[in-house]
């Protein structure tokens, strides 16, 4: 049985910065965790970060690359830089996977942790922009297919072809 590694806030663990989940209810979502193919990690609790914690964005996103790879930095919104801890996270993230053998993924979008589409621009303004979170450009390099809670379909499509 084939393992997806998922966000835990999907999962409704109060992880986020603020202290809240984004849980989804989807069938198809629900099914996966009866199965017991869910392998939940928080990239950023992981890497050493608090809950609640500051906001932090990707400054400037560079999309498909990581952090201090092409000289972009994880800022929080008081000008405190979390790249490392955000770095930590992902690579303990990308150990998860494959302890468990997970070779997809399920991540929330628009964090600079897990976004697979697009990630906000460093401004603080709720600007989004086309890129991936740390942890995404990670898994992905190493392999891992990734898809946001929006591509449920797409992730059971994909989840199907590999266990073919």
């Amino acid at each position: 049985m084939e393992r997806i590694l998922v966000s835990s806030c999907l999962l409704g663990r109060p992880v986020r910065y603020d202290g809240a989940a984004k849980p989804v209810t989807d069938g198809l979502f629900e099914r996966w965790r009866a199965e017991g193919r869910l392998v939940p990690v928080c990239p950023e609790i992981a890497g050493g970060l608090p809950v609640p914690r500051p906001p932090a964005e990707i400054t400037p996103p560079v999309p498909g690359h990581l952090p201090a790879d092409d000289g972009a930095r994880i800022m929080t919104d008081t000008g405190e830089d979390v790249t490392a801890e955000f770095l930590a996270g992902a690579r303990i993230a990308l150990e998860t996977a494959r302890r468990a053998g997970a070779r997809i993924a399920v991540l929330k979008e628009s964090s600079p942790s897990c976004g697979s589409h697009r990630v906000y621009d460093g401004s603080f303004t709720g600007t989004r922009v086309p890129g991936m979170g740390v942890t995404t450009a990670l898994l992905t390099s190493a392999g891992i297919r990734v898809f946001s809670e929006d591509e449920l379909p797409e992730a059971a499509a994909y989840l199907a072809e590999l266990e073919s």
